[in-house]
């Protein structure tokens, strides 16, 4: 097997955990997506600066981590607007969007156009907000499919509303477990705008 796929972390980024797995990332020589909870990028402005240096992607996560489904059309559009400058100000202009929870509606879908933003999922999903032990993700993942060419796998380097867990040691294990098998199976990590594959 050959071809990539993408480490994707979303609710960050966080001063303890996203440098810790920035520096995993590092020594790994691999390169992920961070969609970023932008109050989160202007206080942490340094760590979007490694992100970049280090040719990550960071992408558009949230201003507010509120479903898209429970704002109004004028909510949504001043969330990306208030986003959109915010991720301006440490230097980003991204060209990718998540959603939180994944949640999308077709307001969602028409800005994203509007704003040139390409709206991305996933289809391996971690659940690492669960408190679930590096082991049992990765049996998680191995119970969906295992890693392919093209997957988009979920996780988060912060905590975000609904966490279970107080840090994120787990998702930086297994992240090394996701890196040594996609090394394994010939895959290699890039961000989710350069893979090409089920998602893209």
């Amino acid at each position: 097997m050959s071809g990539t796929f993408a480490l994707t972390y979303d609710d960050g980024p966080d001063p303890i955990w996203t440098e810790r797995l920035l520096a995993l990332l590092r020594r790994a020589g691999a390169r992920a997506t961070f969609f970023v909870m932008t109050p989160r990028a202007v206080l942490n402005r340094e760590l979007i600066a490694a992100m970049l240096d280090d040719g990550h992607e960071v992408g558009f996560h949230c201003y507010r981590h509120v479903r898209h489904s429970e704002q109004t059309e004028g909510e949504l559009a001043g969330e990306l607007a208030t986003g959109l400058d915010q991720l301006g100000s440490v230097g980003v202009e991204p060209g990718a969007w998540r959603a939180p929870w994944g949640v999308e509606t077709n307001l969602t879908r028409q800005l994203a156009a509007e704003a040139g933003l390409r709206l991305w999922g996933w289809n391996l999903d971690s659940h690492d907000w669960r408190r679930d032990s590096a082991e049992q993700m990765l049996s998680a993942v191995e119970a969906q499919g295992g890693l392919w060419a093209g997957d988009v796998v979920l996780m988060h380097d912060g905590l975000g509303p609904g966490a279970l867990r107080s840090g994120c040691e787990e998702t930086l294990r297994l992240t090394g477990a996701l890196l040594e098998a996609a090394g394994a199976l010939g895959l290699r990590p890039a961000p989710v705008s350069e893979c090409r594959g089920v998602l893209a």
